[in-house]
């Protein structure tokens, strides 16, 4: 899964360089966290969240089990998580997906 959200969203923007997708696992859910340029974070969104929608409909469309997938820019990449962000941002998918 983390190679096919890589790829379309290093066809869609203009730093390709940039895009990291980074697997969080938790107990019920997975979560893709696709990480792109600051300048390229309405690319991968969309008008009205089109874009973003879309490519987490085919990646559910393709997955086995539950993944989903969230959006953040470099800044926020940057700042990092810490492993207690880490394990609340993997109870929040698991809760969200009950």
């Amino acid at each position: 899964m983390r190679e096919l959200v890589e790829s379309i969203a290093k066809a869609l923007v203009d730093h390709p360089d940039d895009v990291q997708v980074r697997s969080v696992e938790g107990e019920q859910v997975t979560v893709l966290e696709l990480r792109v340029h600051p300048e390229d974070l309405g690319k991968v969104i969309g008008r009205s969240g089109r874009v973003a929608q879309a490519l987490r409909t085919v990646v559910r469309a393709t997955a086995e089990g539950r993944v989903s997938v969230d959006i953040l820019d470099s800044e926020e990449a940057a700042e990092g998580l810490d492993d207690d962000s880490s394990a609340d941002l993997r109870q929040a998918a698991d809760d969200a997906s009950e």
